[in-house]
């Protein structure tokens, strides 16, 4: 019997495309055996996509292993089947193959390696990422055709590696909304590591690009816009992303919602990320997850803890990032028996292994609430190596109550982990110096001399008018820096009036006393309230983002602004909200 001429409108092929169950696949399969249509290359493709996505992996390789000096076509066809079911061990086994095989002119294309780095799109196989990439220029006459350098862009992405996406992303002079997506994407993950970095702002520039481009963003892009928006506070251009969304139609899904409620807890905006929750037609864990740390971060604890009942109620479970959202809320307005039980409950009944971030919030907790003692023999008990936030978190409370021996302990300790950070030694002079210790303080600056140990600077940023202006210690580079100083001394006569005196015990400087109370009138976020001010709506809340924890004498200023002025101001540091308004704050100065 002659074989039948395969044809793509063949009516076998189309009977298998439409097949959704495994006994029809294997009865067309049947079928195309004793007609010889399996002896032609694009029929046996049809039969191992349709196979892989319905049978077993062993049932489809059977079809493949079968076939007669296979062609790369097919070796593609199949690798790509394997990567999209999440196959990457038996992908790269045939990618070997490939390249033992004797077969002559067998050899890896432009279209074998997109599949294969989709495949190792992960941290864990980024060694064997690197390898394929060395690969490419080896095998490949033209290594950077549009597929490949896409795939590229897409694995280093997904890895982390943003500095060499990027090199990729600039060598494609038009990039298509699936390449702006992958940029866009690791920019945002990145972003949300660290605290206002230039990855945020980087989405943003990539993004007006790609407005200027008229490519239309999808849902992809506008989670990662969102997504950075949300962590540098960048609350003007996270709303005409969420409008964006309104006038396009666009689903309020889990993944736009859970980046909205992100947003606008981020940006102090608590009251918006609650109505965005509560308008999810579907949620999942990680919406609640969001809105629950949103509610613990601004000091709405107990709030916290009743979303977390109705979420186990409504049938979710909870996961480790839920029960560190929990205990966060525990820690920040004291319940140290709840964060205690919910700590315990971890593995007693949600089969969670606590990590160390656990382990570093019940210690903040403890901390916070005075038991240092009970603090350090959980750190000292813990499973798993303590860390250097772990350290810091112990060095922190002993600074709050002065306990010298252990603040002395933990910052030892820190210094085996991290010999050159200034906060360590910047907490260990504060608790001499609130014990008049000030040989001791003399002691610490000189150790940070020696050392080469600099202060980290503070930086603040602000939203005014949908732009972002950033502020350090005594900046005067600002353009409008005139009026900034003249709304400083202003600012400092009122408080004056008030009856402020500056808190100069914690000023880590080899400087006189009046030195001091300048150093701390020209704090970066000072002059960022002083710019909003001048420059912002009389009634619009002063939203500042702070790369460190509020101090002290910045609180106490901070409320009296808020007074002064009558403006609601919210400080989002680097562990929480304080929402200042007529004079006081939301953490009632417990942070």
């Amino acid at each position: 019997m002659r074989p039948i001429s395969p044809t793509v409108n063949h009516p076998m092929l189309h009977l298998l495309e439409t097949s959704e169950t495994l006994n029809t696949i294997k009865q067309v399969h049947a079928q195309m055996i004793t007609t010889a249509l399996i002896l032609h290359t694009y029929p046996i493709s049809r039969i191992l996509l349709s196979s892989a996505r319905f049978a077993p992996l062993p049932y489809t390789l059977t079809i493949f292993n079968q076939v007669r000096n296979p062609s790369i076509f097919l070796y593609n066809t199949l690798i790509s089947s394997l990567t999209q079911k999440d196959q990457p061990k038996v992908a790269i086994s045939l990618y070997c193959k490939i390249l033992t095989t004797r077969q002559h002119m067998l050899k890896p294309n432009n279209y074998t390696y997109p599949s294969l780095f989709k495949a190792f799109g992960s941290h864990q196989w980024f060694e064997h990422g690197r390898a394929l990439h060395a690969h490419v220029l080896k095998f490949l006459h033209t290594p950077y055709d549009g597929f490949v350098q896409a795939s590229l862009l897409n694995f280093y992405s997904r890895c982390g590696r943003v500095d060499t996406a990027r090199y990729f992303f600039d060598q494609i002079s038009r990039p298509d909304l699936a390449t702006l997506n992958s940029i866009l994407s690791a920019y945002a993950r990145d972003s949300s590591l660290g605290f206002v970095s230039d990855s945020g702002l980087e989405v943003l520039n990539l993004f007006g690009r790609m407005q200027k481009s008229l490519v239309e963003p999808n849902e992809v892009t506008l989670v990662a816009l969102i997504t950075a928006c949300a962590e540098l506070g960048a609350l003007s251009q996270g709303t005409w992303a969420h409008v964006y969304v309104i006038r396009n139609g666009l689903s309020l899904n889990r993944f736009i919602g859970t980046a909205l409620i992100t947003l606008y807890a981020n940006s102090g905006c608590l009251g918006f990320a609650r109505q965005v929750f509560d308008k999810m037609p579907q949620k999942d864990t990680f919406c609640f997850n969001a809105m629950i740390r949103g509610l613990a971060v601004h000091g709405n604890g107990n709030e916290s803890l009743d979303l977390f009942k109705i979420m186990k109620e409504e049938g979710f479970i909870p996961d480790d990032v839920t029960m560190l959202a929990v205990m966060c809320a525990c820690s920040h307005v004291g319940l140290v028996d709840k964060g205690r039980k919910y700590f315990d409950s971890m593995i007693g009944i949600y089969g969670i292994e606590p990590k160390i971030e656990h382990y570093c919030c019940l210690v903040d907790l403890l901390g916070r609430a005075g038991l240092v003692k009970e603090a350090e023999e959980r750190v000292l008990t813990m499973p798993v190596k303590p860390n250097a936030i772990l350290w810091r978190s112990l060095l922190g409370a002993a600074r709050v109550y002065g306990n010298l021996e252990i603040g002395e302990f933990a910052l030892n300790k820190l210094l085996e982990l991290e010999t050159e950070t200034s906060g360590n030694y910047v907490l260990l002079s504060n608790i001499y110096a609130c014990m008049n210790k000030w040989e001791d303080v003399k002691r610490v600056r000189e150790l940070m001399k020696e050392k080469g140990v600099d202060k980290t600077p503070g930086s603040s940023l602000v939203e005014v008018d949908g732009s972002m202006h950033e502020f350090l210690i005594g900046d005067k580079s600002h353009p409008r820096v005139g009026e900034i100083y003249s709304k400083l001394e202003e600012m400092n006569i009122k408080l004056r009036e008030f009856g402020y005196r500056a808190r100069t015990r914690e000023v880590l400087f080899d400087i006189e006393e009046e030195e001091k109370e300048d150093a701390l009138l020209y704090h970066s976020e000072r002059l960022a309230i002083a710019f909003a001010l001048v420059a912002s709506d009389s009634r619009a809340p002063i939203r500042v983002i702070k790369n460190l924890r509020v101090c002290v004498d910045c609180h106490s200023i901070t409320k009296i602004l808020s007074a002064v002025y009558g403006r609601e101001i919210i400080v989002r540091d680097r562990t929480r909200f304080h929402h200042f308004s007529n004079g006081s704050c939301s953490c009632l100065d417990y942070w």
